[in-house]
């Protein structure tokens, strides 16, 4: 049966995406030197929060996903990141390829929010493989890649928001159900405001005005 090896490389913003999008490096070694035709293949990425330690800065931005750094022994889960697929073509020995996965900056989702506490250090990540490796000296056959196959990595903080700054340069947005939305609306209409960031910059001025009371 044909041996695969997998092990991420390096990660990268995808400069020319239609969408936020990372490219990860992945090396694919077959260790018996027996001719690959083509891989499908597939990889699940997940975030492993307890391989890596918290400023505190970093950990009054998770409690949201966490809770109270007192229950963060239970609490530190893997998480899902990305699903992402790909055709590898043909290699004997060893290749290396580009493994283009998806972003999002919606903070409803938990690894967006996440990655976004997050100032410094690195994120680790494992790569989860699975597919079809499609191989033969004399002849052709299709073989599954074990379930077990998998890589560590640690993707700088610094790779996550070079993307995003790429994509949404110096700005954000925030998903918001419709009655909520049109509350806001309301409230920029009959105070004749210009922008959205004059919207919130006037309702964070007015809650701390309170909270100071």
């Amino acid at each position: 049966m044909t041996d695969l090896h997998f092990e991420c490389t390096g990660a990268r913003p995808e400069p020319f995406g239609a969408s936020p999008t990372l490219l990860f490096g992945l090396r694919i070694e077959e260790s018996d030197h027996q001719p690959v035709h083509a891989i499908a293949l597939r990889c699940q990425i997940r975030i492993e929060p307890v391989r890596r330690q918290y400023e505190p800065e970093e950990v009054g931005m998770l409690g949201d996903l966490f809770g109270e750094p007192s229950r963060w022994s239970s609490t530190l889960k893997p998480m899902q990141f990305a699903h992402s697929s790909i055709t590898v073509p043909g290699f004997t020995g060893t290749t290396n390829i580009d493994l283009p996965v998806p972003c999002t900056y919606d903070t409803e989702v938990a690894s967006a929010s996440y990655f976004r506490a997050l100032s410094r250090g690195e994120i680790p990540l494992l790569f989860l493989f699975s597919g079809t490796v499609f191989t033969g000296r004399n002849g052709f056959r299709a073989e599954p890649i074990p379930w077990h196959k998998e890589s560590s990595y640690l993707m700088p903080v610094d790779v996550w928001q070079q993307m995003i700054e790429e994509y949404f340069p110096n700005s954000g947005w925030l998903r918001l159900r419709k009655d909520c939305l049109e509350s806001l609306r309301r409230y920029r209409s009959q105070r004749a405001l210009s922008s959205w960031e004059q919207v919130f910059q006037e309702l964070l001025a007015t809650a701390g005005a309170k909270g100071g009371d």
